[in-house]
């Protein structure tokens, strides 16, 4: 048995970025990742047919302090650039949001309601003082509730005083936009249903949420500050040139990722960690092991239940994932006619809400929202809603449904499209869990809802990255946090864990 201070299993980028955070501290650490290449779900490789995509994400940026942190532009993290949110409207017109409320954007929004486009600037003032306090939120260790001792409370008592300082007006904003429904926040601020509804598509972007269910003002916030905006940040030369930017850190500070190295149990000996056993019969020793994988396949799948209490076990398979997001990529001849830019197709309120209920019944949409990214000739679609629990069929008979259904929409608003078609690939939510390891298709790890937020994630009584296992720890998306591109949840496990030491 090898012996390091730290296993970090899985590289995707919150492994990678608590991997750094311990190694530059000056444990030893080892990344053990599953797939032949890193970044979990940023990647940016080729799906088959020898055409290279954004697999999962279309762009995405790690928190500014993270960058800083762990010096990662000299380890070649590339530049992103914000792009703007473009809404295809029926009539042919495209609707434009940008978050620095440019000129272009006034006028596009002026075309349907001279009144929203005064209100724009204002709106941004205000998503982005609400990004701000989810941010701070994020960074804040939630306590262990019930029982909270000063040292645990004094974090949040700091994150109420920053609260209080955005002044009684924004804070009452804040706080009641949290657990409103994208459609309620955005009635309140606009009065056209097409800018409604492309903020909307914002809020449900990667939840099994429509913009009628409580609680997509938060994931409204969430997302906004994991983009910068309404529009996705386009990574040169790809989102996987983050992980490879961690990557390159990490061993420059002495830390080791091992490929194609895939976990089959966190060994446990009176209730502490004493290593890792991997598939192919291999043991690894370690005092402190972290995973990055989501809490449910972390907790039962690589510890096992006999390891755990009873009530524990309950609450960690009580976790809802409920994925319902699919991926079509297009390899084009390049004539494809898509402008640049977060690309929405989402018309209105009910549209995207009727988009929704057929996932919730189990079926996949017939009028999906689609998210359309281009990357020179490859066209990307992300398609909501697909869900990973099919009332009938099953995704492998379904999968061409997916296809055409996908490339039909899109087609309608892009007519050149289907003509530039060479090759099609896409990623269902099978997919989803089985190459990429995510449990029911579920981007966030677990889904970003009322009650799997703050000190309830990833169950009430343990957000604090800590396991019933001692030297176990969680530093997934499926944690305080995570969610999205961010890096804050490896950040926030490596510090509980050093404070822990």
């Amino acid at each position: 048995m090898a012996n390091h201070d730290v296993i970090v299993i899985g590289a995707g980028l919150n492994g990678l970025v608590a991997a750094n955070y311990l190694a530059k501290a000056g444990k030893r650490a080892l990344v053990l990742e599953r797939r032949a290449i890193p970044g979990g779900q940023a990647v940016t490789e080729s799906v088959g047919g020898g055409f290279q995509v954004n697999a999962l994400h279309a762009g995405g940026q790690l928190r500014p302090d993270i960058v800083s942190d762990l010096e990662l532009e000299r380890h070649g993290l590339p530049t992103s650039v914000s792009e703007p949110l473009v809404s295809i409207l029926p009539d042919g017109r495209q609707l434009r949001l940008a978050a620095d409320s440019d000129e272009q954007t006034l006028a596009s929004i002026g075309t349907l309601s001279k009144r929203d486009a005064e209100q724009w600037p204002a709106f941004v003032a205000f998503m982005n003082e609400a990004a701000a306090f989810l941010d701070a939120a994020y960074r804040t260790p939630m306590p262990r509730l019930p029982n909270v001792s000063l040292k645990e409370g004094w974090p949040l008592a700091q994150l109420a005083l920053k609260l209080r300082r955005l002044g009684p007006k924004d804070m009452f904003r804040v706080i009641r936009a949290m657990p409103m429904s994208a459609l309620e926040l955005t009635e309140e601020w606009f009065e056209s249903d097409a800018l409604r509804a492309a903020v909307g598509a914002v809020a449900i972007h990667g939840a099994t949420l429509g913009p009628m269910s409580a609680g997509s003002g938060y994931t409204l916030m969430h997302n906004w500050l994991n983009r910068g905006g309404p529009g996705h940040r386009r990574v040169e030369g790809g989102v996987g040139r983050i992980a490879d930017a961690l990557v390159a850190a990490l061993k420059s500070r002495g830390g080791e990722v091992r490929l194609s190295a895939d976990v089959k149990t966190v060994l446990v000996e009176n209730q502490s960690v004493l290593g890792v056993r991997l598939k192919s019969g291999e043991e690894i020793a370690a005092t402190t092991v972290v995973s990055a994988a989501d809490p449910r396949h972390s907790l039962i799948g690589l510890v096992g239940a006999v390891e755990l209490p009873p009530e524990f076990v309950w609450a960690t398979q009580s976790i809802k994932m409920r994925g319902a997001v699919a991926k079509v990529h297009l390899l084009t001849d390049g004539n494809h006619g898509l402008p640049k830019g977060t690309l929405v197709i989402a018309p209105s309120i009910r549209y995207a809400e009727r988009a929704y209920d057929a996932a919730k019944y189990g079926e996949m949409s017939k009028e999906p929202y689609l998210e359309i990214t281009t990357a020179g000739s490859v066209v990307s679609l992300h398609v909501q809603f697909a869900p990973y629990a099919l009332r009938q069929g099953n995704w492998e008979q379904l999968r061409p449904v997916l296809e055409r259904t996908a490339v039909d929409i899109a087609a309608r608003a892009f007519p050149q499209l289907k003509s530039s078609i060479r090759q099609t690939k896409s990623l269902t939510p099978l997919d989803l869990e089985r190459t990429y390891g995510l449990t029911e298709g579920d981007l966030n790890h677990g889904q970003l809802i009322l009650d799997q937020m703050f000190f309830m994630r990833p169950i009430p009584g343990w957000s604090n990255h800590k396991t019933p296992i001692d030297g176990y720890y969680l530093c997934g998306s499926g944690i305080h946090g995570g969610g999205g591109i961010s890096g804050a949840a490896g950040r926030n496990a490596a510090s509980a864990i050093l404070k822990a030491k």
